[in-house]
């Protein structure tokens, strides 16, 4: 379990800040983010809040500079968002952590009419989920999909024309320690832990999305 994001409004490099998690020893992850991506045991997770006018391409070595700035050691994982932070929203369902940052200025669906390719936006919708059991790592890539499938879902309830942005990322956590043979095999919508982790999902992006686009109430 990472619980709840660290709020940092340190002076950091080409940033307006940042949510910072610090793992528990042992935690594995699969990630989409730009860095620290696949799979991995990582130390910390960030989400960083950047100008709606960033235009850097370097995002490694943005991620450094930030992870020195804020005296990080060890591997992690770096998102980025011109969502204001302050719209993070989290839910939780039985031990299901779910935090989201909606930035959905350019919204998109995913199989699009323009060859499927348009100009880069730092819109982001940025999800991480901490799953209090250990995964299989088919089950991981199924909490992925459930995700993905819950995010859309809340986007259609509120009737944003689109699947997400072109930038979203999805982080999903849980504990390695478990014995062998404890970690979960099914992370579907139709699965117990599954079905969990959509709730808490579309409740996050719901939540968050409003909270970033008052007008989506």
């Amino acid at each position: 379990m990472i619980g709840p994001a660290q709020h940092l409004r340190e002076e950091i490099p080409s940033a307006t800040g940042a949510l910072l998690w610090h793992c528990d020893d042992g935690s594995e992850s699969l990630a989409s983010s730009p860095v620290g991506g696949g799979r991995q045991t990582p130390a910390w997770v960030l989400n960083i809040g950047v100008p709606a006018d960033y235009g850097r391409t370097d995002l490694d070595r943005h991620a450094s500079e930030v992870t020195a700035a804020l005296g990080l050691s060890g591997d992690g994982i770096a998102l980025f968002t011109s969502a204001q932070l302050e719209t993070e929203r989290q839910s939780s369902v039985e031990g299901v952590e779910v935090s989201c940052t909606a930035g959905i200025g350019k919204p998109t669906f995913a199989a699009s009419g323009d060859d499927g390719w348009s100009a880069w936006s730092p819109g982001t919708i940025n999800i991480v989920a901490s799953m209090p059991r250990p995964l299989s790592e088919a089950a991981a890539v199924n909490a992925v999909i459930t995700i993905t499938e819950a995010k859309t879902q809340a986007l259609a309830e509120l009737k944003v024309p689109g699947t997400g942005t072109a930038t979203d990322a999805v982080v999903v956590l849980w504990s390695g320690q478990g014995a062998v043979g404890e970690a979960e095999a099914f992370c579907g919508p139709r699965s117990l832990l599954g079905s969990r982790l959509a709730n808490a999902t579309f409740d996050a992006v719901t939540a968050s999305a409003v909270a970033a686009h008052p007008r989506l109430r």
